[in-house]
């Protein structure tokens, strides 16, 4: 009995030898990476990088020029476009389904007769090239961008440069509404030309006119790079920076990695992924008592019944997200191939995104807002582009590492940063959560109406916030 005792105690002092240094270096690891995700940085290393085919070529400079671009389209182009029209196959809707299950196929059938019947592509076409568009290369991949410049200056008016970045599924077509109230304000009512810009809108690498990636690894940080490169190339120390969706989160990489380039920051999208028992706190006892946690009263409308609103609702829309973060190459090869199917991807987010209540609604409730060419041109800029495959891909290179980890998580914005928070945005962002990454606000405005795609929505309203927050951060 002494020899058993004696054995289990062995056995116990060996496993004891095994899981406590097991346990320690656990509870270790996570004490590490807690410590490492709290520890704050001041700015994004810039870096560098190489996007092109193959290795990086160890002599010769980059060529640097900038070069004229124009988009052009062929009787062929349109030729495949009908005939693939004409062969589309449908799938019989639901009734009373409206757009509960996605694009109502009903809906789907009349705007492919209209695009296949009406829509007129080398019109537009002529629409798209009344700016003008240039490439360049940058990181061994040509990056599209147009660049407009007001006609007339004022004497004594300084011309302020503004970047602009869409996001998916949108293109630089969504500023061309917005462009001539910023770059000729007063012959739009909207000042006494005080502030005038002019503005740079270039093609997210991967979308539309700008070149795909050829290597793995391209996220925002990289697309913010190569975005403070075009603008130093186009003679700019100094800009202003403006985005939603994708656009608000390269952009505020811009400002976090080079803060003494950027005047300004204004954002219609404010991405704050830090959780935890603050946020939690704050969610609880918002629904009572906001004042205590610095919610206003437009907040508490906007954010809750919380769980319909944040849980129920952003899962309802971010499958796509779901499917482009992981095997993007998967769902995009369909859609790649049919303009149909390509059509009613990203037509179905023109409808909800716009305005949630749309979702009742048996034409998506598009035409209210947009006309059919506006929203079938866009989508011709991926068709025309092949482009949809590497747009999708860009959620899965900065979807696919731990967010609490990496450099633009940790680093705060300094910079002046002006907020436009419109009623009807996928998620709803209070200054109080937003002041935990932009340090700086200068304007927050609670916009009268107007969804995700502001640009192209509600330009007017979008111009004049611009430019409100443009005239306080110039009075600093």
């Amino acid at each position: 009995q002494t020899i058993l005792c004696r054995l289990r105690s062995f056995e116990y002092s060996q496993k004891n030898a095994v899981l406590v240094p097991a346990a320690a270096l656990g509870i270790g690891g996570m004490l590490v990476y807690w410590l490492r995700s709290r520890h704050k940085i001041k700015a994004i290393e810039m870096g560098d990088g190489w996007w092109g085919p193959g290795e990086r070529p160890l002599q010769g400079k980059e060529d640097e020029s900038i070069r004229p671009f124009k988009i052009e389209t062929s009787d062929k182009e349109i030729e495949d476009l009908h005939r693939r029209l004409e062969q589309a196959r449908y799938t019989p809707g639901l009734e009373g389904a409206a757009f509960h299950y996605g694009f109502n196929s009903g809906y789907l059938r009349k705007v492919v007769t209209y695009w296949r019947n009406q829509f007129d592509w080398r019109k537009q076409v002529e629409v798209l090239n009344k700016y003008p568009h240039f490439q360049t290369t940058i990181e061994g991949i040509d990056i599209h961008f147009i660049h407009v410049k007001p006609s007339y200056v004022p004497h004594g008016r300084a011309v302020r440069p503004l970047l602009m970045v869409h996001g998916w599924p949108g293109s630089f077509y969504e500023f061309y509404k917005i462009i001539p109230l910023l770059t000729e304000p007063a012959r739009h009512s909207l000042n006494e030309g005080d502030v005038v810009f002019e503005v740079i809108c270039p093609s997210i690498p991967g979308y539309g006119f700008s070149e795909a990636p050829h290597q793995k690894g391209f996220e925002a940080v990289a697309a913010a790079r190569i975005f403070h490169k075009l603008m130093n190339r186009l003679g700019f120390k100094e800009y202003y920076l403006q985005g939603g969706d994708w656009g608000s989160h390269i952009t505020t990489n811009m400002a976090q990695m080079l803060p003494q380039s950027v005047k300004g920051l204004h954002l219609n999208l404010i991405f704050v992924g830090r959780q935890g028992l603050r946020r939690m706190i704050s969610v609880m006892l918002g629904a009572y008592v906001p004042w205590l946690v610095g919610l206003t009263r437009e907040d508490v409308q906007r954010m809750y019944p919380f769980i319909q609103k944040n849980i129920y609702e952003l899962l309802r829309e971010s499958g796509y997200l779901h499917i482009q973060a992981t095997k993007p190459d998967t769902a995009g090869c369909g859609l790649n191939d049919s303009p149909v199917g390509l059509a009613a991807y990203i037509l179905e987010k023109f409808s909800t995104w716009t305005d949630k209540s749309f979702l009742h609604k048996d034409d998506g409730g598009l035409e209210s807002k947009y006309s059919l060419d506006e929203l079938l041109t866009n989508v011709m800029i991926y068709w025309v582009t092949s482009s949809i495959v590497s747009s999708m891909r860009f959620y899965k290179e900065n979807i696919s590492k731990d967010p609490t980890m990496t450099a633009n998580a940790r680093a705060r914005v300094y910079v002046p940063t002006g907020i436009a928070a419109f009623p009807q945005e996928i998620v709803h962002t209070p200054r109080t959560w937003a002041k935990e990454i932009y340090r700086n606000i200068i304007t927050y405005s609670y916009m009268p109406r107007g969804g995700h795609f502001a640009a192209f929505e509600e330009p007017k309203l979008l111009a004049q916030d611009i430019m409100h927050f443009v005239r306080k951060v110039e009075q600093l």
